[in-house]
């Protein structure tokens, strides 16, 4: 899951963005499913079941109807493969029905692509499988200030994971002091929240966002020409004035 929402004064292709991408971690492309059947031929298997592609599609509407979302859109490429993604819209269709109040359409992989780079705004809660999520949480990612600002959050039935939300790795700009920290704050921030220290993580939250927003401290990916030190101590030094129970 990676909420993908805009910070005010960073430079970025679009402003206002406030959309949250749900996608599953199992099913689909990834389900790492591939062998050699003879020499030179490689085959990898898309996995889609009724039940992972329920879970998912369940979550995507619980958590609209929660945060008081309007509409979820599904996206496939059902047209092409017919039978797994052609399932996967099917149970998000059936899905729907449990929640009336909510608006849902769907959009091949192509098109959205096309979409979130020309009119993101008609975007609110998007429901995918494996690889249709990156692709498009990379795109939107790219769109309100690249990888190093927006986190992501992976729950399951018994553990969950926070991480940067575009998963990039970042090797090229390693040990130059020039890394976008924020994400990983952010991270932090969500796993916070989940564990229920919502105190502590807002008022890290809030240092984070004085720190790129209103003190203007930003590293050179998002315009800025301070260092990934600079934003970690301007963050200690506003945290060092606040009283957290």
């Amino acid at each position: 899951m990676v909420h993908c929402k805009s910070y005010p004064g960073i430079p970025a292709r679009h402003q206002n963005i406030d959309i949250v991408l749900i996608r599953q971690n199992t099913d689909g492309e990834y389900a790492m499913l591939e062998h050699e059947s003879v020499k030179g031929v490689v085959e990898s298997m898309k996995v889609v079941t009724v039940e992972n592609a329920e879970r998912v599609a369940r979550y995507a509407f619980e958590y609209a109807r929660q945060n008081n979302r309007k509409k979820v859109t599904t996206i496939h490429k059902a047209n092409i493969m017919k039978l797994s993604d052609g399932l996967f819209l099917e149970v998000a269709n059936r899905v729907h029905k449990d929640y009336p109040e909510l608006e849902h359409n769907n959009m091949i992989i192509d098109n959205t692509c096309m979409q979130a780079v020309s009119n993101p705004h008609q975007f609110d809660v998007m429901n995918m499988t494996n690889l249709y999520g990156t692709i498009v949480s990379n795109v939107i990612c790219g769109l309100i200030g690249g990888a190093g600002l927006i986190s992501g959050r992976n729950y399951g039935d018994h553990y969950a994971i926070f991480e940067p939300g575009t998963r990039n790795t970042g090797t090229a700009i390693a040990g130059k002091n020039i890394a976008n920290p924020v994400a990983m704050i952010s991270a932090s921030i969500d796993m916070l929240n989940h564990l229920g220290h919502k105190e502590h993580a807002k008022v890290i939250q809030d240092a984070t966002y004085q720190t790129i927003v209103e003190d203007a401290i930003r590293t050179p990916d998002l315009g800025g020409n301070h260092s990934s030190t600079d934003v970690v101590e301007n963050i200690l030094k506003i945290l060092s004035a606040k009283r957290v129970n």
